[in-house]
Formats: structure tokens, sequence, C-alpha cells
């Protein structure tokens, strides 16, 4: 076949819009660079990883929390416990919204009782989804100290909840959605704010 007459190459599918999911607050290097710095204080706060455990409330804090742990291991040359605690049951709006499905609780060996808990979350919002771990944590043991690592906190609290460590303060007004997404759930890295609702984990999430 002469070269006039060969069938020209397909043009390579276009990609997805930057902006079907809102605009990028975090990328990859961001979070990165934040959880590495939520690692460090949590390590300085605790003054080292000496009975510390990190609990992520799925789905996205538990792959927060090991990746977290994992920064930490780098720095103490030891394993910081990581597991889940699933607050599906214990929160106060199961009669408002869909049923949801049971996702894992699981304590590493050892428990938590008389241990530091870092409860790790993807976005902080009126702080219902942590009053639920705070009731679950009092089925699973007691603890010496709580403390809360978010990667998000937009604002808008409804109760009396603060977050000790935050990789990234996003001032939002209520009619915006903030959506995390990570590589081991979504394929991606991103933190993205839109005025709509997007997949992912949305800032609807308390």
């Amino acid at each position: 076949m002469s070269a006039s007459s060969a069938v020209p190459a397909p043009e390579p599918a276009p990609g997805p819009d930057p902006g079907t999911f809102g605009r990028t607050v975090l990328d990859p290097h961001d979070i990165t660079r934040a959880l590495t710095r939520i690692a460090h204080e949590i390590l300085e706060r605790n003054k080292g990883a000496e009975d510390l455990v990190l609990l992520g409330i799925p789905s996205r804090g538990v792959p927060l929390a090991r990746r977290v742990a994992t920064k930490m291991a780098v720095v103490e040359e030891a394993d910081v416990p990581v597991g889940s605690l699933d607050v599906t049951m214990y929160r106060d709006d199961l009669r408002m919204r869909p049923a949801r499905t049971l996702l894992p609780t699981e304590i590493p060996p050892g428990g938590i009782d008389g241990r530091t808990v870092v409860l790790v979350d993807d976005v902080l919002f009126s702080g219902r989804t942590i009053r639920a771990a705070l009731d679950a944590l009092n089925d699973i043991g007691r603890p010496r100290a709580v403390r809360l690592a978010v990667l998000v906190d937009r604002g808008h609290r409804e109760l009396p909840i603060r977050a000790d460590f935050v990789g990234k303060n996003l001032p939002t007004s209520l009619v915006e959605s903030v959506a995390v997404r990570l590589a081991e759930v979504d394929g991606v890295d991103a933190v993205t704010i839109s005025g709509t609702s997007s997949g992912a984990s949305r800032g609807g999430k308390a």
C-alpha cells in the first residue's frame, strides 16, 4: 500500500474533562506532603510511636491511616498498628438515610486499652461521624487518649469536635461538595471542590 493510500491512525480518545469533578485543591503531591506532615506531628505530640494505634474510618480513612503509619515506620523504624473502625450502627441519622453496608472493624492485636488511639478520616464536616466513632470506641476498650487526624477540615461543625491534625483547612459553603479520591479506592489521588455533588467521598460526610 502506498503512503498516499495509508489509513490514518485513529486519534486518541479524549481524557476526562479536568473540570468534571470540580476544582482541584489537593493533587497527589499535596496529599503526600499533608500526610507526611500529619505523621510527623503525631509522632512529635506522642513523643514517638510507643503505644500508638491508628484506626481509619471506612472507607477512605483506612488507606489514609495506612499511609500515615507507613510514613511513621520510616521515621521510627518500627511498625505502628493500624486498624479500621466502622461507625455505621452508631450514627444518629440511621433512620434518615438509606440502609448502609456494614464495613469491617479491625482492631490490631493488643487492643486499644491504655493506648493513644488516633482516629483517621478523610473529611471533617459536622462532626457527627466522629461522635459515632467515639461511641464505637467505648464498646471496644478504654484508650488512654483519643486524637483525630483528617485530610480535610471543611468547617460547618454541628458538634464541639476539633481535629488535632489537619492536612488542609478548606473553607466552604454548605452548597459546595468536597470530594476526596484515593488511589486505593478510586485509582487516583485528588481532593476537589464543586458546587454540585460528585462521586467518591463527598463533603456531606460528617
